[in-house]
């Protein structure tokens, strides 16, 4: 008989908590000397990350954009990713890194079973973890904007009386051999005291979207992207989206 913690969100037993933190452990090494092996990072606000437990939210521009805050973020607790489940979680080596390592929240994208889904967020939050978000709910084409967020990070974080911390992620919309990564970690929003209502999670929602444009705000990727660039990045990408234009 299969233990509940083979597929719990937060396992409760001993060996099914080692479990989990050695397999993550160990998808953070991995992940940190194969990005530092092919990119350079510039890391801006390390000191306004608050202690877990939070909810983290990001924008979105290329696949690499959550193994890359995965491998350098600095946390003492794991960092859980909340994304859409896919039919079959077996299908793709980013979902297969996923389930294999237990660090993520599914939900529906059709918002079905969401219940469920509020109970292992508060799971991960209760247990003194930290949660990152995609805001804008989709891959974005330009790196010096951020498109409209969702309001799911902003009510989480209220819900669980966390900070929402914004970051922002630069130089990933193509990728390239050498190629400098700029992260920068905005103020935390405070939530304490905030209830889960429309206007206060719109309050928060447009906090944090006010935070991501202007940490995002003016970047130029330094060196124009060669075809091959292209090619590799879209490589991984699949066919979500089209290939930026060369200049």
């Amino acid at each position: 008989m299969t233990s509940p913690d083979a597929t719990a969100t937060v396992p409760k037993g001993r060996f099914w908590r080692f479990r989990r933190d050695a397999r993550y452990v160990l998808m953070k090494g991995v992940l940190w000397l194969l990005t530092h092996a092919y990119l350079r990072f510039r890391f801006e606000g390390r000191e306004r990350l608050p202690a877990p437990p939070y909810v983290l939210c990001f924008n979105h521009l290329d696949w690499a954009d959550p193994l890359i805050l995965a491998a350098v973020l600095p946390s003492p607790r794991r960092i859980y990713f909340f994304g859409p489940r896919e039919r079959d979680m077996r299908v793709g080596w980013k979902n297969r890194l996923m389930t294999w390592v237990g660090n993520d929240v599914p939900f529906k994208p059709d918002k079905s079973h969401m219940l469920d889904t509020v109970r292992r967020v508060k799971e991960v939050l209760a247990a003194g973890h930290a949660l990152a978000i995609a805001g804008e709910g989709r891959v974005a084409e330009r790196e010096d904007e951020v498109l409209p967020l969702n309001e799911g990070a902003a009510f989480f974080a209220i819900h669980g009386q966390v900070p929402l911390v914004p970051i922002a992620v630069n130089g990933t919309r193509v990728l390239r051999f050498g190629k400098r990564i700029r992260i920068r970690v905005g103020d935390p929003i405070a939530t304490t005291g905030r209830r889960a209502t429309k206007d206060e999670v719109d309050a928060v929602t447009a906090a944090a979207q006010a935070a991501l444009g202007e940490l995002v705000r003016g970047y130029v990727d330094p060196v124009p992207p060669s075809r091959f660039d292209i090619w590799l990045t879209e490589l991984f990408n699949g066919p979500k989206r089209g290939a930026p234009p060369l200049p």
